[in-house]
């Protein structure tokens, strides 16, 4: 999957188009294990039909996504998703402005702060998908680069998100204090 990852994100700084790692890979990028699903890039949605352009210029196929908030390419037997507007909230310059260039598979690329991957991450949870099994080894890689707070306060309406938040607490992850 590194070699898709690395040919995607070359394909997008070309176009010149505003992106960053995101998901199980740009976690990885920070410290946890290998995501081994897909490979998830955020970009504004005006720029998806440029983004999928430039991806099969790079000999990726657009695949029709049935979701509305991101569309995405395949690299052989590797997916690339492009995120558009992430559990309802739209990616706009202050999101890619954060993102951080640094080295994943000696590759440079802007990478999603750990913060802004874990609030995405919580928000996504949802009645019928809650398992957080997934994600536990996630935080407690990332736990040292997480503003917990702003985790807590940017999930604050999510009954799913402060149900993994006290879980994180219970574990001894997180402090009891960010609650």
């Amino acid at each position: 999957m590194l070699p898709s990852l690395k040919r995607a994100a070359a394909a997008l700084r070309d176009a010149g188009l505003g992106y960053a790692l995101a998901g199980g890979c740009a976690a990885y990028a920070r410290g946890a294990a290998m995501s081994t699903h897909d490979v998830d890039f955020v970009v504004r949605e005006w720029d998806v039909p440029a983004a999928l352009d430039a991806l099969a210029g790079a000999g990726m196929t657009h695949l029709k996504s049935p979701e509305n908030w991101l569309e995405k390419a395949c690299d052989g037997e590797h997916l690339i998703d492009l995120i558009h507007t992430p559990s309802g909230r739209p990616v706009d310059g202050n999101l890619l402005d954060r993102a951080e260039v640094m080295p994943v598979g000696a590759v440079r690329m802007p990478v999603l702060p750990a913060t802004d991957l874990v609030v995405m991450r919580l928000l996504a949870f949802a009645e019928t998908a809650c398992d957080f099994s997934g994600f536990l080894h996630v935080s407690r890689a990332l736990r040292e680069q997480v503003d917990w707070r702003l985790v807590a306060a940017e999930t604050a309406e999510s009954p799913y998100a402060y149900a993994f938040l006290t879980l994180l607490a219970r574990l001894g992850v997180i402090g009891e204090d960010v609650l």
